[in-house]
Parts: C-alpha cells; structure tokens; sequence
C-alpha cells in the first residue's frame, strides 16, 4: 500500500510539475521578451531617416547599458547600402542579420553567435517614412539573466514538489500504519488464542474491524460445537457399544451354548448404533458450509422412484411447491425423505401422499399415510434409538431417530400427527428455506 501510495503520489507530482515547469518558463520567457519588443518599439519610435539617407536616433535609449561595451544588451539597425548603426556596447561585433526574414512581423529567436554569451535575439523589418529602403531593427540581450530565472524558478520548485512527495508519502505511511493496527492486534489475539490463553478476540476494536472480529469469533464458537458434539457422538457410540461388547465377551468367557445367537444379536445392535451415529457425524461434518442449497423437488422426485421400485403395490403421489429449496445438504435431505416416505409405505395401507408447502422463513414437507397410525403415548418415544412398534416387518428401529437428529442438526425439527385426509400417521418434516 505504501509502495502504490508512493508511485502514483511521485507519478502525479513529477507530471504537474513539468506541467507548472513549462507554464512557468513560458510566462518567464515571454516577460523577457516584452522587454525586448519594449525596446524595439522604442527604437522604432526615435528613428528618423537623416540628410544622407542614413538612419538614425533621435533621443538616445534610456537603458544606459547600450553605451557599455559588452554589457549584455546590444541593438543594431542595417538596411542594404547602408553602414550598420550599431549600439556602443557591441564595440567592435555585429549583430547577425536573418536575410530570409522579410515580413513585418516581430521574430524572436536564441542565438550563439558571440563566443561564450547565449543571445535572446528580437528584430523587425520597419519601413521608415521618407525611405525607400527597408530597415531591420534588431535587439539582442544575454540569456543569462533569463537562465538564472528559470534555474531558481525550477529549483523551488524541485524542491517544494520533493518536499511535498515526501510529506505525502509520510502520511499515507502513517495512514497505512495507523490504518493496520488493528490487524496486527487481531493477530496477536489469534497467537494468544493459539496459546491457549484466550479462546475469543475481546481486545477493544474499531468499528470497521468489529463485523471481522465478530465473524471470526462465531467462526470460533461454530467449531467449538462441532467439536463438543463429535466428541458427544463418539462418547455416545463408545457407550452404546460397550454393553454389546460385555455379553458377548462374558458369553465367550461362560463358554455359552448360544454364543452364535448371543454375537449375531449383539453385533445387530452394534450395527444399528454404528448406522445412527455415522449419520449424524455426516450431517455435523456437512453442516460446516454456510451456502449449501437443495431443491426439494429434485429430492422428493428421487425417493419417490426409490422407494417405490422396494413396494411396488404402494402408491406414492407428491404435491407442493416444485420451487422450494431447504438450506440441507443433498445427501442429509435424501435420507430424511427416504426414512419418511419408506417408514409411509411399510406401515401404511399402500397409499402415501407427500406435500410440500413454504411457511415463514421454514419448507414444511408432510408425509401421510392410510394405515393405522401411532397411538398418541407412543408417539414420544418412538424417536428413541431402535424403538420400534411393529417387529413383525425388518427393520433397525433408527429411521426416525435418524431423521430427527439430523434435522435438530439443521435447525429443523420433525413432529408425528395423525393424518386428516388419509387416517394414518402425518410426520411433518420443517427445514431452514434458502434466504
């Protein structure tokens, strides 16, 4: 920042000074010059053509410099024929005379004719009344003088144009400083929370740095969750796998006669606790992505032909907003409709009617059947893990323990009512809408 700062601040001012330069130089110049067409319109008025035909002045020059030898500032009047009339400071020299110059028209030009001594050079064709020859008026004046002025003029300038670049450069450098002070003292808080003596930013910020630091610290707090619940899940599993784990071993240790039946048992449970708790480990570990979208359309499409390719004697007809989108991973939604509408056509009377309707900022999907329903005090706990109302037909006893837990994972929620239109159980299924 600093480095672009000063780039473009020495590009500026190098370009407006070389404008300010010429500008200046040329106001300079043309001041210098005035006082050459001063002089020569002052010649012009006091020559007159005398008796031989020779011109000549007839009031002396007020500059006392044109009767100093080589004092810097000459005049000189020639015409064809004519001797040259010359001012004494040019002593023994002679101006040269621009023959291809005719026009009547001042014409100023630098010249190096004198060895040493840069003229300013101003002359002019004058036709004198009384004469038929035309005169040309010449002024000459060294250019030191005006050298000088430019040198001074320029060099206050580099000088006051350096000045400023570097005050400039010195405030954006303490702008940029000041600006990114409080990033370092976020970093510092991140190395102190890396150190394990903070675990958020708490140091006093600036407004502008305070939606950052609030992001990061809910970024801190959302990872801090996940953590807690992985570590919730596998204590949980651990749990739940270690009574297994103890019958069959005592089993293995008793020599039991029904050890076959006791591992086929026990690694049965085992695999429903494994099944549940994998699934709710997916659902954490793709809930980390803020931006997920899923069309439920597309889903519910999917299950439909899934489910009804397993019970083909089923009738499966869905309904709804085809436009609705839940803030769910595919893979997350697919399993919940799926344990849904499979849970429908198994245990209902083979009619299954899914609908899907957008309530406030939730997509609410309801998925009834015609069978017998779930008595109301059975319906609290049938979200227990394995719990199960009818053993007759295969099944783990995890499908809605499944989809409720991952839908609590999403902000969702799930509820069992009974079913108006069709008579059977209405689960309805509440899911966070794509803002």
């Amino acid at each position: 920042m600093i480095g672009i700062a000063a780039l473009w601040i020495t590009l500026l001012l190098l370009g407006g000074g070389m404008a300010l330069d010429r500008v200046l130089t040329d106001a300079v110049t043309r001041s210098f010059d005035d006082g050459l067409n001063y002089v020569l319109i002052a010649m012009i008025g006091s020559a007159e053509i005398g008796p031989d035909g020779e011109v000549r002045l007839i009031r002396p020059l007020a500059d006392q410099r044109f009767l100093e030898p080589n004092s810097g500032i000459y005049f000189q009047i020639s015409g064809p024929g004519f001797d040259e009339f010359r001012s004494r400071s040019l002593w023994d020299r002679a101006l040269e005379v621009d023959a291809s110059h005719t026009d009547m028209t001042a014409r100023v030009f630098d010249s190096k004719q004198f060895p040493g001594e840069d003229l300013r050079v101003m002359e002019r064709n004058v036709q004198l009344p009384g004469s038929k020859v035309t005169w040309k008026f010449t002024v000459a004046q060294a250019r030191s003088s005006l050298d000088d002025q430019i040198s001074a003029l320029r060099s206050t300038l580099i000088k006051s144009f350096a000045m400023l670049a570097l005050g400039l450069i010195a405030m954006a450098a303490l702008q940029t400083f000041y600006g990114l002070r409080p990033l370092r003292s976020v970093r510092l808080e991140i190395s102190r929370m890396r150190a394990g003596d903070k675990n958020r930013v708490t140091a006093p910020l600036p407004d502008e740095i305070m939606p950052m630091v609030e992001e990061l610290n809910e970024l801190l707090a959302h990872n801090e969750r996940q953590a807690e619940e992985a570590r919730r899940h596998a204590g949980n599993l651990a749990h739940a796998l270690k009574t297994p784990l103890t019958v069959i071993m005592n089993a293995a240790t008793a020599k039991a006669n029904d050890l076959s039946d006791t591992v086929i048992r026990e690694a049965a449970t085992m695999r429903r606790q494994v099944d549940h708790h994998l699934a709710r480990a997916r659902a954490v570990g793709r809930r980390g992505s803020a931006h997920c979208r899923t069309d439920v359309w597309p889903s519910l499409q999917a299950v439909e032909r899934a489910v009804g390719r397993l019970y083909p004697d089923v009738r499966i007809d869905i309904d709804g907003d085809k436009q609705a989108a839940v803030r769910v991973e595919r893979q997350d939604l697919d399993e919940m409709l799926g344990n849904l509408v499979e849970n429908a056509a198994k245990y209902g009377g083979g009619s299954v009617f899914v609908t899907v309707t957008k309530a406030g900022d939730m997509i609410e999907m309801l998925v009834e059947d015609d069978g017998t329903g779930i008595p109301t005090q059975d319906r609290l706990h049938i979200f227990d893990r394995g719990a199960r109302l009818d053993s007759g037909k295969p099944g783990t006893g995890l499908g809605l323990a499944i989809v409720r837990d991952v839908a609590e994972i999403y902000d969702g929620e799930v509820a069992l009512e009974e079913s108006e239109d069709m008579g059977g159980l209405a689960v309805r299924l509440r899911l966070p809408t794509v803002a």
